[in-house]
C-alpha cells in the first residue's frame, strides 16, 4: 500500500496526529503503534540532554537528532526547529536547506526571539517566513513549512494579532500555520477559518480534554503533541522517584509495560 505524502496528510477537518518523539526508541514505538508521521520536540530533545527548554539546543544538535529519528523509522519526520536557530531571514532559509539535507519532510519556525519569550516585530517575522518559504520551494523534494505564532501562548499578544500574523505568514508562502494554545476552542475555530492553509493545533494543557472529533469540527488539519508525551513520561519518573526515595515503596513501577511488549514494538 502506498502511503500518502506528508503534505497530503494535512486535511482540514480530518486531522492526523504528528507524534512527537524524543529518541529512536520512542519514535519506533510510536510508528509501531500507528503513527503516520513523527515530529521532533525541541523541549523533549533538550530534556534528553539534561537541559531546559527554550533555545538550549543548537541547530547542529537538532539536525543530528532529527537524523537519528529519520534513521529509526520509515515515516515522514518534521522538525520542531524553534525560531529557525537565528534572527535573520537568511538563517531561516539556511535551516530549511539543511533540514532537507537531513532527510526531513518539513519543519516549523516560530516568531519568538529566543532565548526570551517576546515575539519578533511583525514585519521581521513575516520576512523570516518568506525567506524560509522561498528556500523550501527551491528544494528538489516537497517540503512542508509551518509558520508558528507563539505570542498567545507566551502572553505577548492576543488571538486577533495571531490571526493577523498567520494570514501574513500564509501570504508569505507558509504551507501550514500554528497558534499554540489559544484561549479556547472558539478561538481555535476562528483561527482555522481565518486562513486557507492547514492549521496545526497543540494537544497539551487544557486541550488534552478535547477529542480528535472536536478538533476536526474546529477545522484543524494536524495535531501535534509538543513535549506533552515526554512530560507524561517524566511525570512517571518523578512520581516513582518520590515514592521510592520518600516512602521507600515502589507502587508506580507496578504499572510498567513488559519488556516483551516493548521488544515486540521495537522490532515491528
Amino acid at each position: 500500500m502506498t502511503l500518502p505524502s506528508f503534505r497530503n496528510l494535512h486535511r482540514k477537518g480530518d486531522p492526523f496526529i504528528l507524534a512527537n518523539a524524543w529518541d529512536a526508541g520512542s519514535a519506533k514505538m510510536l510508528q509501531a503503534l500507528g503513527a503516520q508521521a513523527i515530529g521532533t520536540s525541541s523541549a523533549a530533545h533538550a530534556f534528553t540532554l539534561g537541559r531546559p527548554d527554550m533555545g538550549s539546543v543548537t541547530r547542529d544538535e537538532a539536525l543530528a537528532h532529527a537524523q537519528d529519528l529519520r534513521a529509526a523509522v520509515s515515516l515522514p519526520i518534521s522538525g520542531d526547529f524553534e525560531n529557525g536557530f537565528g534572527d535573520a531571514p537568511e538563517t531561516c532559509a539556511e535551516t530549511v536547506r539543511l533540514s532537507h539535507e537531513a532527510g526531513l519532510s518539513g519543519i516549523s519556525i516560530e516568531d519568538t526571539a529566543l532565548p526570551g519569550t517576546a515575539p519578533y516585530d511583525s514585519a521581521l517575522a513575516v520576512e523570516r517566513i518568506r525567506a524560509a518559504a522561498c528556500a523550501a520551494r527551491s528544494l528538489p523534494d516537497d517540503f512542508v513549512l509551518v509558520a508558528r505564532a507563539d505570542g498567545v501562548m507566551n502572553g505577548h499578544y492576543d488571538t486577533q494579532e495571531a490571526i493577523t500574523r498567520i494570514q501574513a505568514f500564509e501570504a508569505a508562502g507558509a504551507d501550514c500555520v500554528y497558534v499554540p494554545l489559544p484561549p479556547d476552542m472558539e478561538a481555535l475555530t476562528r483561527i482555522c477559518a481565518s486562513v486557507s492553509v492547514p492549521v496545526n493545533a497543540l494537544v497539551a494543557g487544557p486541550y488534552t480534554t478535547q477529542s480528535r472529533a472536536a478538533f476536526a469540527a474546529a477545522g484543524v488539519a494536524r495535531l501535534s503533541l509538543g513535549s506533552a508525551l515526554a512530560r507524561a513520561t517524566h511525570r512517571v519518573i518523578r512520581d516513582a522517584a518520590r515514592e521510592m526515595f520518600g516512602e521507600g515503596t515502589f507502587g508506580p513501577l507496578r504499572q510498567s509495560v513488559s519488556g516483551d511488549e516493548i521488544d515486540t514494538l521495537l522490532n515491528t
